[in-house]
């Protein structure tokens, strides 16, 4: 359990003893497809507020577009585009089934396995896993459009359909996860709540890695017709947070999903860090003047609870992303408590900078915590502060300066103290559940974490003139998927001059799933990659640009044989770019050359270099013990990328390194049969060790015999 102890200073660990990493993150908002596109907007100021798309709630039956049930139309808000779309071949969901499912349900898979993605995690490795699905949700529209279809909209599929648990049971049922599965309803709230849930599963040691966020669909006008008639939304269609012309809020959907870690185990594994959660709160107002009104005292203590768990003190938090709806009753009563637990103590000329994405995108009630989340992560990692907008004239219930608090109004850069960024992201549930979450930035990368595939390449960059010749592998379920894959890879590319080819290879071969049809683009600086995937894109064919299929139908996606040649293909230098650029193969060929070494006078380096005075590969008695560490080490270097021989095979003096690779004889004493047993040298030696025997065949039976052993597989 966490900790009850007071604040420990700016900089301190959290009092649970442990922060929690935001390790990927994924968004579906008005106006950004994803969180690049999402800072975009936040940063230029954008306000993706529109008109109602057109047909969107004309389908509902029950909806004129000339007004609303109530007489006041509510023709504005923050909306997605085509929101009918779903993939659902890739997700294995039949299209009856899709038809029949939420769109809800659609939308949360597609983000939790962006987000995934953008964890560099391969969803098909998580299989089993105790990964948790924690997600917000309150919105029933699109049960509420087809029961005005009647008897006839009811399917098989309805139940599973409509059920709002299922929004996380379907991903936990998808990717095969075993963690806990939650849809987590404290109204307005309900998605900062499940990144609070998410925390505590990963401190509880439930989860050991937990996807959590929120969705809202405005698919069905009914819903909208109801927050008119409670008088919750603003005529304008605007929501002016803490400005004298709040009048409500503008309606929003959309959805965003992060990945959390605990952060410890997040640095050992190498995780790219996007920010910190450092502790959190949850409670509820209890009796207030009314079920919907916000109580002052309810949200004071979450907030000091909140930075108690964090081990902060509250006067050093910097910025704080608001629930700041807009609305009349609500922004007062949240400004007071801010002014009096965060506002209050604070230095001179240092007020606590305020803001609300609501100004951006609308207010989307079950996912309004998850975008406010969003917002701070990326602010903290930008160390910039975007602007809130709609703000002319504070409100007058809300003192800004004598609680010591400060719109955010204008493009800034986050405030310089000497220490970590501080961020609180706030969220109200209309029933009074209330949610505070403390973030900051990751800690500095320590010499004692993994290197990255940056590192790595540092030899080669020192000490090999020539580029290395790279592979970048793109998939898709489909050859249409593949191209718009490839279509895509190749914007991002081009976008950001920064991303090192080694680096991309390195991400795309082992955080990605790979998919049926597949393409290799082989390449040795950036122009090459990008002809490359624009001739994958656009389907034609170009040097370099390999396309395939596997497993396709659900046919065996075939097994993989390491095939090991006799003497005659080496040459002086081969390998020698490869000790430079891979620490794997390095690796191998030192333990190989320490196995050898009491049986050779020579240095295995040395040979491969072609360096004076070395004994030339032109020596039985020197190329099979090189070509047998050579093999070994690269069989060493596949298998580092996952790639697993279900059988080897070895041709003449090949027959060493299979039978080391397969397991069949140590490292040892492979260097031994190769050192002292030459095959084929001019006294035409060949022992077999006692109880084994041996035999040469032709390269064609070779080849006869392994297509009959794949057929039998």
């Amino acid at each position: 359990m966490l900790s009850e102890s007071g604040p420990t200073g700016p900089g301190a660990a959290p009092a649970s003893g442990e922060a929690i990493a935001v390790i990927g993150m994924a968004c579906r908002l008005p106006g950004a497809a994803d969180p690049d596109a999402f800072w975009r907007l936040l940063r230029s100021g954008t306000e993706a507020v529109t008109e109602v798309p057109a047909g969107r709630w004309e389908a509902d039956g029950r909806w004129s577009p000339e007004g609303g049930r109530t007489g006041r139309p509510a023709r504005r808000g923050g909306f997605l585009d085509h929101v009918d779309r779903f993939d659902a071949e890739f997700f294995g969901v039949s299209p009856r089934e899709a038809v029949a499912m939420d769109p809800q349900q659609r939308l949360v898979l597609e983000l939790s396995w962006e987000s995934l993605e953008d964890a560099r995690i391969d969803a098909g490795r998580l299989h089993g896993s105790r990964t948790g699905v924690f997600i917000g949700a309150i919105a029933d529209d699109y049960a509420a459009m087809l029961r005005g279809h009647g008897q006839e909209a009811v399917t098989p599929h309805s139940m599973t359909g409509l059920h709002r648990g299922m929004i996380a049971n379907r991903v936990s049922y998808v990717l095969g996860l075993r963690g806990p599965s939650l849809t987590v309803d404290t109204g307005q709230s309900s998605s900062l709540v499940s990144v609070h849930m998410a925390c505590e599963s990963l401190l509880r040691e439930e989860s050991e890695l937990a996807v959590a966020g929120g969705v809202n669909l405005n698919i069905a006008a009914e819903a909208t017709a109801t927050a008119e008639s409670f008088g919750a939304l603003s005529p304008d269609g605007r929501c002016y947070t803490f400005d004298a012309r709040a009048n409500g809020y503008v309606r929003g959907e959309g959805g965003g999903a992060v990945v959390l870690k605990p952060l410890s185990r997040a640095l050992a594994d190498g995780d790219r860090i996007h920010s910190v959660i450092l502790g959190g709160a949850v409670n509820n107002d209890g009796a207030t003047d009314g079920l919907t009104l916000p109580g002052r005292p309810g949200q004071e203590e979450v907030l000091r609870l909140a930075c108690r768990r964090a081990g902060v003190d509250p006067r050093d938090v910097d910025y704080v992303e608001l629930h700041g709806t807009g609305t009349r009753a609500g922004d007062p009563v949240e400004a007071a408590a801010l002014g009096a637990v965060l506002g209050d103590g604070r230095s001179a000329g240092s007020p606590l900078l305020v803001g609300s994405a609501k100004t951006n995108v609308g207010h989307l009630e079950g996912a309004a915590g998850i975008t406010g989340l969003l917002k701070a992560v990326l602010s903290i990692a930008h160390r910039e502060l975007p602007p809130s907008l709609n703000h002319e004239t504070p409100n007058p219930e809300i003192p800004l300066d004598g609680l010591n608090l400060r719109v955010q109004c204008a493009l800034a850069a986050w405030p310089e103290r000497g220490r970590p960024p501080l961020a609180g992201v706030s969220a109200f549930g209309m029933g009074g559940t209330n949610c505070h979450l403390v973030l900051s930035e990751p800690p500095p990368p320590g010499r004692g974490d993994r290197p990255s595939p940056e590192d790595d390449r540092g030899a080669a960059d020192s000490g090999a003139p020539a580029p290395l010749t790279l592979p970048w592998v793109v998939s898709g379920r489909s050859e249409a998927a593949l191209r718009e894959q490839a279509g895509r890879l190749r914007a991002l590319v081009a976008a950001d001059p920064g991303l090192r080819p080694v680096d991309v290879g390195f991400s795309l071969a082992t955080t990605r799933s790979h998919f049926e049809h597949r393409a290799v683009v082989l390449a040795e600086d950036r122009a090459g990659f990008a002809d490359g995937l624009d001739a994958i894109a656009s389907g034609v064919p170009a040097p370099g640009a390999v396309l395939g299929e596997v497993g396709v139908g659900g046919a065996d996606p075939g097994k993989v044989v390491f095939v090991f040649p006799g003497q005659g293909s080496q040459w002086v230098g081969m390998g020698v770019e490869l000790l430079g650029s891979s620490p794997v193969f390095a690796e191998w060929m030192a333990a190989c050359a320490d196995v050898l070494a009491p049986y050779v006078d020579w240095s295995l380096v040395d040979v491969l270099r072609g360096e004076r005075g070395a004994p030339s590969l032109d020596r039985v008695d020197v190329v099979q013990p090189v070509l047998w560490a050579v093999m070994v080490s690269l069989a060493g270097v596949w298998r580092s990328w996952g790639v697993e021989p279900a059988a080897v095979v070895g041709y003449s003096q090949g027959e060493v390194a299979a039978a080391c690779v397969a397991g069949a004889l140590s490292l040892e004493d492979g260097a031994k049969v190769t050192a002292l047993f030459e095959r084929g040298g001019p006294r035409g030696r060949c022992r077999s060790p006692p109880g084994t025997c041996g035999a040469l065949l032709r390269l064609s039976v070779i080849f006869s015999g392994l297509g009959m052993w794949a057929r039998w597989c």
